[in-house]
């Protein structure tokens, strides 16, 4: 029990420390979560722990469909409870759950497990990019170049996502009645800018109004793997 103890510790601290050196290819973690459910609470600190790291790129997502056992949650996005079931979907799984991390838009794992989280973010962060990325702003607008991408790589999807950093909710009524729960990383929009094909270099911007943080993520079609990402400095 010690020794289990001992394991999930330092996993956790692992977790939290990230690598010695930024990465150049985030890893991006999406947390489906809500305010809702009693099992989320420990999957959000978890996921806090990520949000200070350069190699990765943390997003709270918060669905709609534990709306009904008491606490409408104030971040819930049906977009957001499509994009997990989507995810379900295409990985030929039968059920979404809460709170499930998918971890480079290809690994599904539960929320809550430090010490599958630290692997799994270890091997990702062993992968080489498999699109080129380069994103910068300036005057309000986004500039995003890529690839071309190697042969093979099928068609994709150039997405922008943005986020508030942190808030706090008292939450009322519901499984987490009477607990002042701390959110990070919420997303608020995720946009798809355009399709792509990689066979020829991607040169496009669009508009990023406003001070909320915003990433840039490359997708293969159908909620694949994620082949890309940068924040948007």
């Amino acid at each position: 029990m010690a020794q289990k103890l001992i394991r999930m510790i330092l996993a956790f601290w692992i977790v939290s420390a990230g690598a010695l050196h930024a990465q150049s290819n985030p890893v991006v973690v999406e947390l489906y979560t809500s305010q809702g459910c009693s099992s989320c609470p420990p999957a959000d600190r978890l996921f806090s722990s990520l949000a200070g790291r350069d190699d990765v790129i943390p997003l709270s997502l918060h669905v709609d469909y534990w709306d009904y056992i008491g606490w409408e949650d104030t971040f819930a996005d049906p977009a957001f409870t499509r994009r997990q079931k989507a995810y379900a979907r295409a990985a030929n799984k039968r059920m979404v759950y809460t709170p499930q991390m998918i971890i480079g838009g290809s690994d599904h794992i539960v929320g809550h497990e430090p010490a599958e989280l630290s692997a799994t973010l270890a091997a990702h962060s062993r992968q080489a990019p498999a699109v080129s990325l380069n994103v910068a702003e300036s005057n309000g607008r986004v500039r995003i170049e890529a690839g071309p991408a190697p042969q093979g790589t099928g068609n994709m999807v150039v997405q922008l996502v943005r986020y508030v950093p942190e808030q706090t909710v008292s939450i009322r009524r519901g499984e987490n009645a009477g607990r002042d729960i701390r959110y990070t990383n919420i997303v608020t929009s995720w946009q798809v800018l355009r399709e792509w094909n990689g066979r020829n270099a991607l040169s496009l911007s669009a508009p990023v109004s406003g001070n909320a943080p915003a990433v840039v993520i490359i997708q293969r079609a159908g909620h694949g793997p994620i082949l890309a990402a940068a924040r948007v400095r």
